[in-house]
């Protein structure tokens, strides 16, 4: 009688059951390596039509959790789930999850946008959502930025997308845009002519568009000189300090004061 209890446990469960275990094993490690095949394939394609490493990682996560949830699921059938129920209630679960996380789909969303829309690049040197920094990568949630003094910030795509965006990498020149002041005592053309020299002296300025320098303000303490040169945008930070300090020294070897706020107060003293 146990024998039978034990053949019959045996035809009637553990083999039975222990093949569909076996089979469901097989078409997850199976499914799961196909997957890895097609996201790779579907990587070189992109790659072979030049689309930008940022948007390649998006689209390739998004094949690969949404084939690995097809396998999941037919694994689950192989076990004798019943996959239609199971399905609802992913969806039913998806809506609950979706309302608590309404901030998540959103930073989601923005995510999409930002993908599809491309308003930067790895590499690019943006503004926006409150920080600047060199765009690192864009994940499904966040986007992450390396400041120049090389800290890592995590901004939430939703942030990003509805604010603003300053990219200073989206154009090959740049203006510098410089304000220099000078006494009223001073002589308005010498100094003009000093920040032409100047100017004209760095060859990382370009010849087009043309520089400008003119006098732009007689402000309350200093009459003020515009200098707007164009460079490289690798050109610009160098530039902008170099034409500085050049124009403290040549102003202080040409005799120009540089002026500092002031004001001059007048007492009329009564008899």
């Amino acid at each position: 009688m146990d024998g039978l209890d034990s053949d019959t446990l045996l035809n009637l469960y553990i083999i039975p059951w222990g093949i569909k275990i076996v089979l469901a094993l097989l078409i997850f490690l199976i499914g799961r390596k196909i997957v890895g095949m097609v996201v790779g394939f579907a990587e070189r394609m992109m790659e072979r039509q030049e689309m930008d490493e940022i948007l390649i990682r998006f689209i390739s996560s998004i094949i690969k959790w949404v084939l690995l949830l097809f396998v999941i699921i037919a694994a689950l059938s192989q076990l004798g789930v019943d996959t239609t129920s199971l399905i609802a209630l992913l969806g039913a679960t998806g809506l609950a999850i979706g309302l608590a996380l309404q901030s998540s789909l959103s930073n989601f969303a923005a995510g999409v946008m930002l993908i599809i829309f491309r308003p930067f690049t790895k590499g690019d040197f943006v503004e926006s959502g409150g920080a600047a920094g060199v765009v690192d990568s864009i994940s499904i949630f966040t986007t992450k930025l390396t400041t120049p003094d090389n800290k890592e910030v995590v901004v939430p795509n939703s942030a990003v997308f509805s604010n603003n965006i300053t990219n200073y990498s989206a154009r090959p020149t740049r203006r510098v845009d410089m304000v220099f002041g000078i006494s009223y005592d001073d002589d308005i053309r010498k100094a003009k002519s000093v920040l032409e020299e100047i100017i004209a002296a760095d060859n990382r300025v370009l010849g087009e568009p043309a520089p400008v320098v003119a006098l732009g303000e007689l402000a309350d303490s200093s009459v003020n000189f515009l200098v707007r040169p164009w460079v490289n945008a690798e050109d610009y930070w160098a530039v902008l300090w170099d034409t500085t300090e050049a124009v403290k020294l040549r102003f202080d070897a040409e005799g120009i004061s540089i002026p500092y706020p002031q004001m001059d107060v007048h007492f009329d003293k009564s008899e």
